[in-house]
């Protein structure tokens, strides 16, 4: 396992190339930008020196500065500082930017990636709070690769835009106007609460959490959605998706692999991040903004232990509601909380546990080309929360990375489960 030593060689703060206009200067936060959790959110691009072989270190940061800057003048919040869990004062006061260097080579690193060290390759630790909308590190490894790492306020932006803006600031690097504009109008659409004294949790203490990454090829996914299929032909759609063929395995192989003894009245609440755009009525693009996407809550059980009724059912549901009208609720008694309230004394008890899902699957992180070719991977970091698991495509698309933060007692027992462990492929990058 090679060893990432990270040394910062210089910081510098990239502006929109244009000035924000004064009546754009005031950005408001929706009521979910203000729900939200104020942590930064990680995101980590390889790109080895192979497909750099044209460019060297000095052209590679010039171009993605000034393709950001020219990004910044579209997605001006992101330039701009958060503001009393209200608004963006969007100042073009900048983006921080950190360029670093590692003597470790790229492919050696990525034979087998050592998680911990990827925060290294971040501008900030996760709950290093602060006023900043965004940063970016760019990290150059002894062979000539490259690694970006970012962090975006997760109060700010929700993954779909984040990917947007990302998109836009790749295309602009690469010499193209196929961009689309943002809209900026969630605060319409969510209106705004206030917050006398409102702080939304930052997390627990990082060294009690562990993550693991487990790959899944596309022969394995296929097993696992006909394992939680039906036979039931009155059930419109009776195949799980690969993302809830996986969610009900994970869920199934946690409480295995955690339960003290069998116990079949042991429950598990589950959370899936729902995008209310695709949800409105009609519609909303993903052009739109902001946070908006809800956590949606349902109960499993293993009484019957029948895979597609008792977990994909329940988590359709649960997704189904996630609508305008939940938002409504969401805003009048807290969904969620209510939810979590009604199961306090099973979760006192140990009966119920938790698990939250989050996919990134689908989303054209293969795509991001700034001037110097696709990466060869991508990921994320520890988080600051346990009990959360993330999907990633694959870089053939055919399978899926599913990144899981657990604590650490937990960890250990789930990554040595035999069942979970028989349908994991390679962890090498350079395999899946």
């Amino acid at each position: 396992m090679a060893v990432l030593d990270v040394e910062v060689i210089a910081k510098d703060t990239i502006k929109p190339s244009s000035p924000t206009p004064d009546y754009l200067r005031r950005y408001n936060l929706s009521f979910i930008d203000q729900i939200t959790p104020q942590i930064f959110m990680p995101f980590v691009l390889f790109y080895p020196r192979d497909s750099n072989a044209d460019l060297n270190n000095i052209d590679c940061q010039d171009n993605i500065k000034t393709s950001l800057s020219k990004a910044l003048t579209l997605f001006y919040p992101l330039a701009g500082r958060v503001k009393d869990n209200s608004h963006v004062d969007c100042n073009d006061e900048g983006v921080h930017y950190v360029e670093a260097k590692t003597n470790c080579n790229l492919y050696e690193f990525l034979e087998d990636p050592n998680l911990d060290d990827l925060n290294k390759l971040l501008p900030y630790e996760l709950d290093d709070v602060n006023e900043l909308a965004l940063a970016v590190q760019v990290t150059s490894f002894s062979c000539g690769g490259i690694v970006v790492g970012l962090v975006f306020a997760h109060k700010v932006s929700d993954a779909s835009s984040f990917f947007s803006f990302l998109n836009t600031w790749s295309a602009l690097a690469c010499g193209s106007n196929d961009i689309t504009n943002p809209r900026f109008e969630s605060a319409t659409i969510f209106p705004p609460e206030t917050f006398p004294s409102y702080s939304p949790s930052r997390g627990i203490a990082k060294n009690k959490i562990v993550l693991k990454r487990f790959v899944f090829d596309s022969s394995a996914i296929s097993a696992l959605r006909a394992k939680y299929s039906t036979n039931n032909t009155s059930i419109e759609y009776p195949h799980p998706t690969r993302v809830e063929a996986l969610s009900a395995f994970i869920v199934d192989r946690f409480l295995a692999a955690t339960e003290e003894e069998a116990d079949t009245n042991r429950v598990c609440t589950l959370f899936h991040i729902a995008n209310l755009r695709t949800r409105m009525d009609p519609p909303l693009s993903n052009n739109f903004f902001g946070n908006m996407s809800l956590s949606t809550g349902s109960v499993i059980s293993r009484k019957t232990g029948n895979g597609f009724h008792d977990i994909v059912i329940p988590m359709r549901d649960a997704i189904k509601k996630a609508d305008i009208d939940y938002v409504k609720s969401f805003r009048e008694n807290g969904a969620s909380l209510s939810f979590m309230r009604e199961n306090a004394e099973r979760f006192k008890k140990g009966e119920v546990a938790s698990l939250a899902f989050t996919s990134l699957c689908r989303f054209p992180i293969y795509e991001i080309n700034f001037g110097w070719g696709k990466p060869i991977w991508a990921g994320s970091v520890r988080m600051l929360y346990t009990n959360l698991v993330s999907f990633f495509d694959t870089k053939s698309g055919n399978g899926i990375e599913v990144w899981i933060n657990l604590d650490e007692k937990d960890m250990a027992k789930l990554e040595v489960d035999k069942e979970l462990l028989a349908h994991v492929s390679s962890t090498k990058v350079s395999e899946i």
